[in-house]
């Protein structure tokens, strides 16, 4: 859900994965701008950009004191931030370096006045929701912004599991694997396998099979407060994904139950943000016209 806020920001985080000279150039005039306008700046202790001039904080103290993050880098680095400041409430503004980058949607050339607006207050904020996974009904292994993939652990391997939905048995399937993905991750992962592309205000989980061993496979929508159970039927072992990030081995008959979580992640645009038109600018669309 995208709302317009006006809401000024006093403690600002900054954050990056990536470590190399066009980050630190980004970083370090990012630091000039919030200098500028007399804004806190918090530098993460596990972030990869380090400046003499500024004191860097846990994340324990970024998350009790920080009113917003901004993200350096691609959308791997905004899932990096999520899992370590987004899932605890506080919002984040993604600066584009990557390639795609559907999450962070700033450019370095326009970082200077779009920054200057946000700080302002003169933004909207975007609401996402997380997915968590628990493994033989055990405690919460991790959660994922983007997608849970229950997978056959080798290329070119088929496994042979089962789907229930809520408790309800709806499919057995022989597949490399299946991908159950968020409004948010049907721009990643599930992009280059088809999967349809969902806006972000449809509040649906996406799965979508792994080259299925049928002709009849389609990706199927269930809502968002759909529980989804897949088990690995006993002759077959795999492996579980988690953003591409958290991976853990599976084994025959074991059972990933996959569902909404309660932390939500805020992200913050520049006030004229379209998802629309990020689409079209990031895939091409009308390239004919």
């Amino acid at each position: 859900m995208v709302k317009k806020i006006k809401k000024e920001f006093h403690a600002v985080a900054i954050y990056s994965s990536i470590k190399n000279q066009k980050v630190s150039q980004i970083a370090l005039q990012v630091c000039e701008i919030l200098n500028s306008l007399n804004k806190r700046i918090l530098l993460s202790k596990s972030s990869s950009f380090k400046n003499s001039k500024e004191r860097s904080y846990s994340n324990q103290y970024i998350v009790k004191n920080a009113d917003l993050v901004i993200s350096i880098g691609g959308d791997g680095t905004l899932l990096s931030c999520a899992r370590l400041f987004g899932k605890e409430g506080i919002p984040i503004l993604g600066v584009n370096l990557g390639s795609l980058g559907f999450l962070t949607d700033i450019q370095p050339e326009e970082i200077t006045q779009s920054l200057k607006e946000i700080l302002k207050g003169n933004c909207v904020y975007d609401e996402r929701f997380f997915l968590e996974a628990f493994v033989n009904k055990g405690k919460s292994f991790n959660i994922a912004l983007n997608e849970v993939v229950v997978h056959s652990g080798s290329i070119a391997k088929l496994i042979e599991y089962d789907v229930f939905l809520n408790d309800e048995f709806v499919y057995r399937q022989k597949a490399d694997g299946i991908i159950v993905s968020t409004p948010t991750g049907s721009t990643a992962y599930s992009l280059s396998g088809n999967g349809s592309i969902i806006h972000p205000e449809v509040r649906a989980i996406n799965l979508l099979p792994m080259f299925p061993h049928s002709l009849n496979a389609r990706p199927l929508l269930v809502d968002e407060s759909t529980e989804i159970e897949i088990k690995i039927n006993k002759r077959y072992k795999g492996g579980l994904s988690l953003d591409s990030h958290n991976n853990m081995a599976l084994r025959g008959g074991d059972s990933v139950l996959i569902r909404k979580a309660q932390a939500k992640l805020l992200l913050i645009h520049p006030k004229d943000h379209s998802f629309y038109s990020a689409s079209r600018n990031k895939l091409g669309w009308s390239l004919g016209l």
